[in-house]
């Protein structure tokens, strides 16, 4: 997966930065800046070696060169290239990574025909950071899973 030649694609520049949810149903080439998600069921995304996305990622395929972080979910391929970084949990058909690409997370290879599970999402670090320091202190407080002060009565 390269980036796209010929066909219907939309280019997002270097100079772009978007921040809020991504959709579309044509290829998508990200040489710019994404926060938020990013949804292609159907098609492909390229993320090139300028680009910089934090999103979860759903899509068809997908390529990294730039860096990533959120977990990605294709339904049929991820294409970590060299330059590519990927920070978050990967779920996929299949998988090709080249060497130098960097990816700290977890893979889940899906077998063929099963649906890919919805990915766990993670809280921010800053949302863990401004929970008071009294609700973690304590001895009877707990957090759940998703960072949040749990008190046990």
């Amino acid at each position: 997966m390269e980036t796209p030649k010929t066909g219907e694609f939309a280019h997002i520049g270097k100079s772009v930065v978007i921040k809020g949810e991504l959709s579309g149903s044509e290829d998508l080439y990200v040489d710019g800046q994404v926060s938020g998600t990013i949804e292609l069921r159907n098609n492909s995304l390229t993320i090139g070696p300028n680009g910089q996305v934090k999103a979860n990622i759903t899509a068809k395929n997908v390529s990294v060169q730039g860096s990533v972080e959120g977990n990605v979910t294709a339904t049929e391929r991820v294409e970590l290239r060299k330059s590519g970084v990927v920070t978050g949990d990967v779920f996929t058909r299949r998988i090709a990574i080249e060497d130098g690409a960097f990816l700290k997370g977890k893979v889940d290879i899906q077998k063929e025909g099963a649906q890919p599970p919805k990915p766990e999402v993670k809280p921010a670090a800053s949302a863990i950071a401004a929970t008071p320091a009294s609700a973690t202190a304590s001895a009877s407080a707990v957090t759940t899973s998703q960072g949040l002060p749990f008190e046990r009565k």
